[in-house]
């Protein structure tokens, strides 16, 4: 399908309100597994720790090891009504893009926060998002006045936070979780480490198209969002060398995906230089990747950027297959979203 030619109504599907997950499940590897050969309508049914049945010695596992900030703020408008303020991504060091829920919040308006210690102000409307700048840096007090937000449809309260952490997530600057890879723990990470499995880390901050869904028709229309993203020299050298060796390059989540694309280069499809910066990278199907072999992701939302480049992932055919996929899942009684079950694309 030519990118030119999708619409974002070519990603809709139906979904009880049911088969969305409020709670996470315990242990984290216990949760269920799709498992999908691209151009096949082969699938198996198997339970997440089960990833080492299909991981072999010498492939890169790479993770996107960002945490999510306490973005989530509580406050008040100079006319006493509350407001509740989600931070998105760091313009400077007082500035951020910010969602707002409240009435009013047009340019110019006040917000106190953490009683009266912070006050915000908003600078001017970016689409649904409004740009702020705050009296001072709030970087530093995060801990004390904010807190974990998890995505709107999970009406559940989440009571450890860690939860929405991936167990080893070390640097602070998502909006959301990466949230294929809530479902590894610290002993299947080692045990596939003992396999011969090379352990990655790449860094991309989860910005906002998390929580906006694509609502132009053609989807080339959609103003993708800028994401954050760092692939290190280690990195670069340890997945030029899997290469090599002629194993497999495993993205663990659609983060994961995008980052390592972003750093690969087209004229050859192996080659991948460090990046350290802001990525742009919209990947919709008739995307030819360039580095990533196998996928690890989760359940994603009708018309998202993510199930978009799930679909580019399989193939040509991709989206018929992911949406028959969805629906075996959906039958089948998966869990879906940001606490629900995995897939894995072969």
């Amino acid at each position: 399908m030519e990118k030119q030619s999708l619409r974002t109504e070519d990603f809709e599907y139906q979904l009880p309100p049911g088969s969305i997950a409020q709670i996470p499940v315990e242990p984290r590897d216990s949760s269920r597994m799709m498992v999908l050969s691209r151009g096949s309508t082969e699938i198996a049914h198997r339970q997440f720790h089960n990833i080492e049945d299909y991981l072999k010695p010498g492939d890169a596992l790479v993770l996107n090891d960002t945490r999510v900030r306490p973005g989530r703020l509580h406050g008040k408008k100079e006319t006493g009504g509350s407001v509740e303020i989600l931070l998105l991504r760091r313009l400077e060091e007082r500035t951020w893009v910010v969602m707002v829920r409240g009435r009013g919040m047009r340019s110019g308006a006040r917000v106190e926060l953490s009683g009266g210690k912070v006050f915000g102000t908003i600078l001017k409307e970016d689409g649904q998002n409004r740009v702020m700048r705050f009296t001072r840096s709030i970087s530093p007090i995060l801990c004390e006045m904010g807190e974990i937000a998890v995505p709107p449809y999970i009406r559940e309260r989440l009571v450890d936070e860690e939860r929405y952490q991936t167990v080893y997530g070390d640097k602070e600057g998502s909006a959301a979780a990466p949230t294929a890879g809530l479902h590894f723990t610290r002993n299947l990470l080692e045990r596939l480490r003992y396999k011969g499995v090379k352990i990655v880390t790449v860094t991309l901050h989860v910005g906002e198209d998390t929580f906006l869904p694509v609502r132009v028709e053609r989807i080339t229309d959609h103003p993708i969002h800028r994401e954050w993203c760092c692939v290190n020299d280690k990195a670069v050298r340890t997945i030029k060398g899997v290469r090599r060796g002629g194993g497999r390059v495993v993205a663990v989540g659609t983060t994961t995906a995008r980052v390592l694309e972003t750093a690969a280069r087209a004229d050859s499809g192996k080659k991948i230089s460090p990046v350290y910066g802001e990525t742009d990278v919209f990947i919709t199907p008739g995307y030819r990747f360039r580095l990533v072999d196998v996928l690890i992701t989760n359940f994603h939302l009708p018309r998202s950027t993510l199930l978009m480049m799930v679909a580019a992932f399989v193939g040509a055919n991709g989206r018929k297959q992911i949406l028959d996929a969805y629906k075996v899942a959906i039958m089948a009684g998966y869990r879906f979203y940001s606490f629900g079950d995995a897939m894995l694309i072969l």
